[in-house]
């Protein structure tokens, strides 16, 4: 995603917001043609994710009330090449969250791409990785319809990344989760990385790399990962005051 991509879908309500899920990770989804990805994938990707969303909407709905609290179910949208949304264009091979309008929107085959990659790699069905995709979305749904908007792109981002991992260890205590699901979401959460950034032994340069780095990105691997299993081991009230 361009800086320009980024100042779009960053302000609204008067704060500084970052876009759900930027694109072009360095560690990037398999190519389309390096996995096959027929329509067939598509569709069985978007009859997952459809089902997925749901059990979203009724996890969160009932986090919300427990805390006395009323989650505003987001819309979910598919989309191929780009998309005009009111945080602005959402451009293909991406997935966000515009707060706006309250919607989750995807690009269908860039979804069933990654559940494909983690199927070839793992050896299972990769639907989980897909799912965590949605995952993280809502988890900027979740965060914004509490008020938490942070100033920097990687704060939000490891809180989404967060509760993706709180709704997974809400499907897995209700048997949910099949053998490979986590692992499944840990490549998905790994092959959308940022690059470990690199520093260069000077105190004052190194700083505004890793500041430009907190103020644009989603994570390393190792942290993407690693905020995911926070969730994933301590739910909601480990990502978000709120739900403790």
């Amino acid at each position: 995603m361009t800086r320009l991509d980024f100042q779009r879908w960053a302000l609204t309500l008067g704060a500084l917001l970052v876009p759900a899920l930027t694109q072009a990770a360095p560690v990037a989804p398999a190519p389309r043609d390096a996995t096959g990805i027929t329509a067939a994938d598509v569709a069985a990707s978007n009859a997952k994710v459809s089902a997925a969303f749901g059990d979203l909407v009724t996890t969160w709905g009932s986090a919300f009330a427990d805390i006395g609290a009323r989650f505003a179910q987001p819309d979910l949208v598919r989309y191929r090449g780009a998309v005009r949304t009111a945080c602005g264009v959402m451009r293909g091979g991406n997935a966000g969250y515009c707060i706006r309008d309250n919607t989750v929107y995807y690009d269908d085959v860039f979804v069933a791409s990654q559940a494909k990659a983690a199927a070839q790699r793992l050896g299972t069905d990769g639907d989980m990785a897909a799912v965590g995709v949605i995952a993280h979305e809502m988890g900027h749904a979740v965060a914004m319809q509490l008020g938490h908007m942070w100033r920097t792109s990687y704060r939000n981002e490891a809180v989404a990344d967060c509760l993706a991992g709180a709704f997974a260890r809400s499907a897995d205590q209700r048997g949910l989760l099949e053998r490979g699901d986590v692992d499944e979401a840990f490549y998905g959460m790994a092959s959308a990385g940022d690059p470990t950034p690199q520093l260069t032994g000077d105190d004052r340069v190194d700083r505004v790399i890793l500041v430009r780095a907190a103020a644009m990105g989603h994570g390393t691997e190792e942290q993407r990962v690693g905020n995911f299993r926070q969730g994933l081991q301590g739910g909601a009230g480990a990502c978000l005051a709120e739900f403790r």
